[in-house]
């Protein structure tokens, strides 16, 4: 994945923290025309950082309110 994709997953879950792999999937490639797999997204936001489960993950929503706290 290239890093202006890792910028677009990133910017994706933390502005909608309640998201599944397969939704953030579908919405990258509607808004962005980014081929990307469910199982890519899981994997990218896990080397990323973001722990849990894809689905309401309050890791996800801790760390995306902290980088908004900065």
């Amino acid at each position: 994945m290239t890093e202006w994709g890792q910028h677009m997953l990133k910017r994706t879950v933390c502005r909608s923290c309640q998201l599944s792999a397969e939704s953030i999937a579908k919405d990258l490639q509607t808004s962005h025309g980014l081929q990307i797999s469910p199982t890519t997204v899981h994997r990218e936001l896990h080397e990323m950082g973001f722990h849990g489960q894809a689905a309401a993950s309050k890791s996800y929503i801790t760390k995306c309110n902290a980088k908004r706290q900065m």
